[in-house]
């Protein structure tokens, strides 16, 4: 058994974990300010120099339920290993590229990464003791939303001032350094699953989500009413039935679909629901900002420029996790929760009014922020709270699972709406005002439906209750909510 870390080392793990989780979250966004080039430095077309950027996201879509059950039964100090390795292999392809193929692959190596997140929230529940777990978790789920917020002028920076090419030898070398700092500093879970891994039930779900997501991704280029769009959105539901169909009979199943409590339920759908609301502001803020004056109301920003006024977004996120955190183990992470709806909702009907300026987009932006960080800091703990702790890592990546459905469907549906309300400037067709006052009162709809199925998960779920029994750890982690645990089925 590895031991606990002592308490001088807590601070470290912590942050060794959290600044992992902020570079795999800096690869989602590290060719945003490419978009517009990749065409010519791939030497491609436009359509094809998409797959770049869904590549990614699709990889780490599928890559993060089937990570989580990998660590549960392995190790998860292990797994997040070897994702953070497949960052750095990935970052390699990519530096010397200049055509669309090692790009892809180097690009898909990078989204698998993305389940280092959920995996280090797990691995943090095992390992910690009580007192720091709940502000722990709350950091190293706001990562996805700092490393979001920073990488863009950061990147934006970089490929101006140095080379496109320097942002893939930088990427690679910082997470080497966490690659090293992971296996000198974090150490092991005492704490795996038994059983064998679901091979039949991974290639299922990620028949299922490819089915459903790239027609998601990909139908604006399509078209949504061929026939490969609609085919396989009609696929999608019949390949993800017979995935559960599955789950439910075999002994040991990728995700335990039979001990799914209606927590865990009601928290995974605001989660898609909540992902939605998120993404609306990523996909709005940075086109107001950069569309010319001339419109009327685009703020003629860079793309540096633009990045820098959404930067402390992500510092804000940083910085409420912390109190969400404490608000969580006070009166419970559902009431984080549905705060963090309700501020989402505010923060959407405040940019109305606001929109109009660099700083009313600040002011809006930190609000939703806000709201954004006390939803990520509440969502693990009430998934954690819901499952036993051999199945925490497989909780947690499909709960991140579900918040990529909602940002994928934002982004079809958002950008659905911005492409039909439209505007002329000169030979260019550009959204709307009234396109972005639509798309903006639907991220509020949608934040305030997210506030209602918050409503109806159990009771003041989540509070604390009973801590696990002491183990042999010099420092026993406490699990935040779950009535104790007979730990004899898990394996140290």
């Amino acid at each position: 058994m590895s031991p606990a870390p002592t308490a001088p080392r807590n601070g470290a793990v912590i942050g060794v974990l959290a600044a992992t989780g902020i570079t795999v979250s800096l690869m989602q966004t590290l060719m945003l300010p490419l978009i517009a080039s990749l065409p010519t430095l791939l030497h491609t077309s436009a359509a094809n120099a998409s797959w770049v950027i869904t590549a990614t996201l699709l990889a780490g879509t599928v890559a993060t339920p089937v990570a989580g059950r990998l660590g549960d039964l392995y190790g998860k100090r292990r797994v997040i290993l070897v994702s953070a390795l497949l960052l750095v292999i990935g970052s390699l392809v990519c530096a010397p590229a200049n055509s669309l193929v090692p790009m892809l692959v180097g690009r898909t190596l990078q989204g698998f990464g993305l389940g280092i997140i959920s995996l280090g929230i797990a691995l943090m529940r095992d390992i910690l003791p009580a007192h720091r777990l709940g502000s722990a978790v709350a950091l190293m789920s706001s990562s996805l939303g700092v490393g979001g917020a920073l990488g863009m002028p950061a990147a934006a920076l970089i490929a101006q001032q140095v080379s496109w090419h320097a942002l893939f030898w930088g990427s690679a070398g910082l997470s080497l350094l966490l690659t090293v700092l992971i296996l000198v500093i974090v150490p092991e879970s005492p704490v795996t699953s038994s059983g064998r891994f679901d091979f039949v039930g991974a290639a299922g779900l990620t028949a299922g989500l490819l089915l459903l997501l790239l027609p998601i991704s990909k139908g604006a280029d399509w078209g949504w009413t061929s026939a490969l769009t609609l085919g396989m959105f009609a696929a999608a539901p019949v390949i993800l039935l017979l995935w559960g169909w599955w789950e439910l009979r075999t002994s040991a199943p990728l995700i335990d679909l039979r001990s799914v409590r209606r927590q865990v339920l009601l928290t995974n759908l605001a989660s898609v629901v909540i992902g939605f609301a998120m993404y609306a502001m990523s996909l709005i803020t940075p086109q107001l900002l950069q569309l010319p004056t001339a419109t009327g109301y685009g703020l003629g920003q860079s793309m540096l420029q633009a990045g820098l006024w959404m930067a402390p977004g992500g510092l804000v996120m940083m910085a409420i996790s912390q109190l969400a955190a404490r608000l969580s183990a006070a009166r419970g992470p559902k009431i984080s929760l549905l705060l963090g709806t309700l501020i989402l909702a505010f923060g959407y009907l405040l940019s109305l009014p606001l929109m109009g300026s660099t700083w009313g987009i600040l002011t809006f932006s930190a609000v939703i922020s806000c709201g954004i960080g006390f939803a990520y800091a509440a969502m693990p703990t009430l998934i954690m709270n819901a499952v036993p702790i051999t199945e925490t890592a497989a909780a947690n990546g499909f709960n991140t699972l579900m918040r990529a459905i909602g940002i994928s469907s934002a982004s079809a549906v958002l950008g659905a709406v911005l492409g039909t309300m439209t505007m002329e400037l000169g030979p260019a067709t550009l959204p709307s005002e009234r396109g972005f006052h639509v798309a903006l009162l639907i991220g509020a709809a949608t934040a305030l439906l997210a506030a209602l199925v918050v409503l109806t998960i159990p009771g003041r779920a989540g509070a604390r209750r009973p801590a696990d029994p002491p183990t042999d750890l010099a420092d026993p982690p406490t699990d935040l909510a779950d009535p104790p645990i007979d730990r004899a089925s898990a394996k140290a």
